[in-house]
């Protein structure tokens, strides 16, 4: 085996390894369009178009996910949403 070869799986590997989750929204009949689209650009960090198109998706598809990351990246994001009177879970 080529170095080169030798690095390329070493990457491969790491990158494997990384287990990403996702911050879900799910749709409810309470909060507004602006309420959840300010509250994605406070927890999220989402542009306000990024948040205005999960509004949508949530509101059309019933859940959107609006945020991946570790676990430990995503718990205080979550949290932030719930606080805010959102439906969301970290999967």
């Amino acid at each position: 085996m080529s170095t080169q070869e030798k690095v390329l799986e070493e990457v491969l590997e790491q990158t494997i390894e990384q287990n990403n989750n996702e911050i879900i929204l799910y749709n409810d009949d309470v909060n507004t369009f602006d309420h959840v689209i300010e509250t994605l650009i406070y927890s999220c960090e989402h542009t306000l178009l990024q948040a205005e198109q999960c509004a949508l998706l949530v509101h059309y598809k019933g859940k959107c996910s609006v945020k991946t990351g570790t676990y430990e990246e995503l718990v205080p994001r979550c949290s932030k949403l719930l606080q805010a009177g959102l439906s969301a879970e970290i999967v």
